[in-house]
């Protein structure tokens, strides 16, 4: 019942908030940036691929976190710093 009350309290807060869901998976693509595989990998990752759309994937890329996250470790490795 604690998820209908969720609900009608607010009836609109999935089309516009970023849910728990999201959270997890930018985590996890943070995660596995930092020890070393490419973005490429992660996004073919069976773990990101049954928990996510495709729109929610180039949802997902779109955060600052996350482009903050691959840019900062790109840059890096580019620069050698």
């Amino acid at each position: 019942m604690g998820r209908l009350a969720d609900f009608l309290r607010s009836p609109f807060a999935s089309l516009f908030g970023r849910g728990s869901t999201d959270d997890r998976l930018a985590a996890y693509v943070i995660r596995e940036h930092h020890t070393g595989r490419t973005l490429e990998d992660i996004l073919d990752d069976p773990y990101l691929k049954n928990r996510a759309t495709e729109t929610e994937i180039r949802r997902l890329l779109e955060r600052p976190d996350v482009i903050r996250a691959v840019g900062r470790d790109t840059h890096e490795a580019i620069s050698g710093s």
